[in-house]
């Protein structure tokens, strides 16, 4: 029988949320590291019970948490990472005279291959790599170098690398996207990066096509097809189909082009989500309606998915990272809201029910299927 992992990072805790294949009933095991922010959890595809946490707070800083056993116990690791005098930054010893400060550690993303080998996105903008299981860390810097990170700038919840993409058909290759400055892509294994950005249009930078300087949301790809890149922009849904070199717009019919995840179903490449708000000022579903919308050409022509979501008086939002599918036959869809709601769709979106309320704020959502 299949089973079901949530992995459900909080404003103050994480949780861990099981189930059979049929998604029907739920167990809640949490609060994890209590009163903490957890930004992100992430488990290994290589070993199903590996499982890492960003946990982090303004006061006492930055700390890796690593898990073994599914879930059930974590461990500290990465010192490296952990508060050095100062609350809420972090000193990163790179050979300058002075450390570099970063903030937190926004995203953890496994190797498709070693259970040991995690990269970790970080604000300011810097990607970090472990090879020992998250016990120490070396920074690839040709990202932090590159030519252009002066004109780099934060977007309105920090300058924070929050997304990592590795294609499974080319070693080396990897995608990462940056808000406020946009997409860029290694071919090299992380030595050098180019910025991947044509094709985008941001009205509110002084020059609109510029290079650099878009406020990329998220990006998402399917494994069996990775030149094809999905991305939710500060206004815009994109398309690529050519590994980043040139994007177009597939906005469509959405109610507002603004958001923040996008997901693509496990099964069929051409099937995306994405939960529209109502503008970057009023972060809420247009109409105080909470709907999940659903293209099953790619882009450009959507519906609304709207059968067991509150439509009317509806104030949530769902972040960047709160988004996630699950891989069985009838592809499962999840997000989470900052109102504290997990909802779950067993059916690829026709149906939805909640599968826990009234956790606090959820900054992000992942799921593992475990046969």
């Amino acid at each position: 029988m299949s089973e079901v992992r949530v992995l459900v990072g909080t404003r103050k805790g994480a949780f861990v949320l099981t189930s059979d294949g049929k998604r029907q009933r739920w167990d809640v095991n949490g609060p994890h590291f209590g009163g903490w922010e957890i930004y992100h959890l992430k488990g290994s595809l290589v070993e199903a019970n590996r499982l890492y946490a960003s946990q982090s707070s303004g006061w006492f800083g930055q700390q890796i948490q690593r898990s073994n056993d599914g879930g059930k116990t974590w461990k500290p690791v990465g010192n490296q990472f952990v508060y050095d005098g100062v609350p809420g930054t972090h000193q990163w010893y790179d050979g300058t005279p002075h450390p570099w400060e970063f903030k937190r550690v926004w995203h953890l993303e496994p190797s498709l291959s070693d259970p040991d080998t995690v990269y970790a996105g970080v604000e300011d903008a810097a990607l970090f790599r472990s090879t020992d299981g998250a016990k120490t860390w070396q920074e690839l810097p040709g990202l932090r170098g590159h030519g252009t990170g002066p004109k780099w700038q934060p977007g309105a919840g920090g300058m924070c690398l929050h997304t990592i993409l590795f294609d499974p058909s080319q070693a080396g290759r990897v995608f990462i996207a940056i808000s406020a400055a946009g997409a860029f892509r290694t071919d090299d294994a992380g030595k050098t990066w180019r910025a991947i950005n044509r094709g985008l249009r941001s009205e509110h930078i002084p020059d609109p096509n510029a290079e650099v300087g878009h406020c990329v949301h998220r990006i998402a790809m399917h494994r069996s097809r990775p030149n094809v890149l999905f991305m939710q922009k500060h206004w815009d849904v994109m398309r690529s189909d050519d590994a980043g070199d040139s994007w177009r717009e597939v906005s469509g019919n959405l109610p507002s082009d603004f958001g923040f995840p996008i997901e693509v179903h496990a099964h069929e490449p051409d099937t995306i989500y994405v939960v529209p708000i109502k503008s970057d000022s009023e972060h809420y579903p247009p109409d105080a309606k909470l709907r999940v919308y659903r293209s099953r050409t790619g882009g450009n022509e959507w519906e609304a998915l709207t059968k067991g979501l509150p439509q009317r008086d509806c104030y949530v939002n769902v972040l960047r990272d709160a988004m996630a599918v699950d891989s069985l036959d009838k592809c499962g869809v999840y997000f989470g809201t900052t109102g504290g709601q997990v909802y779950c769709s067993a059916d690829a979106g026709d149906n939805w029910t909640p599968i826990v309320r009234d956790l606090p704020a959820v900054v992000a959502v992942e799921v593992q299927t475990l046969m």
